[in-house]
This record gives C-alpha cells, sequence and structure tokens, in this order.
C-alpha cells in the first residue's frame, strides 16, 4: 500500500514538472509548483481544471456554431445544384425539340427544292 502511494506522489511530483512547462505555454493557466501548502495547490489545480473546462465548452460552443453555419450553407447548396439540374434537364428538352423542329424544316424544305427543280413537261 505504501509503495502505491509513493509511485503516486512520484508521478504527481513528476507530473509537476511537466504541467509547470506546459502550463506556461497556455494563458490563463496558473503555476502551481511555486504555492505552499495542500490546500491552495489543491485549489490552484482546481482553479486550472475550471479553465480548461471552460475553454472547451467555449471552443465546443463555437465549433458546433461553425457547424450548424456549415451544415446550412451545404443545405443551400444542395437547393441550388438541384434548381440547376431542373433547368438543365429543361434546357435539354427545349433542345431536342428545337433539333426536331429543324429536321423537320430542313425536311420540308428540301422537298420543297426537289419541286422546285422538276421541270414542268407540259
Amino acid at each position: 500500500m505504501h509503495r502505491i502511494g509513493l509511485l503516486l506522489v512520484a508521478a504527481v511530483l513528476l507530473g509537476f514538472g511537466i504541467a509547470q512547462v506546459n502550463s506556461q505555454d497556455i494563458a490563463g493557466i496558473e503555476d502551481c509548483t511555486k504555492t505552499t501548502g495542500l490546500d491552495k495547490r489543491t485549489g490552484c489545480f482546481q482553479s486550472n481544471i475550471d479553465f480548461l473546462n471552460r475553454q472547451m465548452a467555449k471552443t465546443s460552443a463555437d465549433l458546433q456554431q461553425k457547424l450548424a453555419a456549415a451544415n446550412t450553407e451545404i443545405g443551400q447548396l444542395k437547393r441550388t445544384v438541384a434548381t440547376l439540374q431542373t433547368d438543365v434537364t429543361a434546357l435539354q428538352a427545349t433542345i431536342a425539340t428545337l433539333q426536331t423542329n429543324l429536321t423537320n424544316l430542313q425536311t420540308g424544305v428540301e422537298a420543297l427544292q426537289k419541286n422546285a427543280k422538276k421541270p414542268d413537261t407540259k
């Protein structure tokens, strides 16, 4: 039991050294290694934990807001694509109709030209 306790204390002390290096990299984190007294040190750690929890909640809320905006934009883009696909289909149908009409006109013109070229045989 004492060995486990010593191991935990060693891990915590080692963690303080790592926390000291890392806490300087994060604005708003207090350096708890200089605090004396178990209650003050525990309070310092709790303050850091609370700060990090608030930062995570803020970041999460910001990301959720960005995700919602992106989903809204994706929905709008999908509706735009659907409208454009409908327009393209309508234009393709119009082109097919115009091509049919053009073919009919060309056939009619060719028939008129054949009839016009035939000389009167009276």
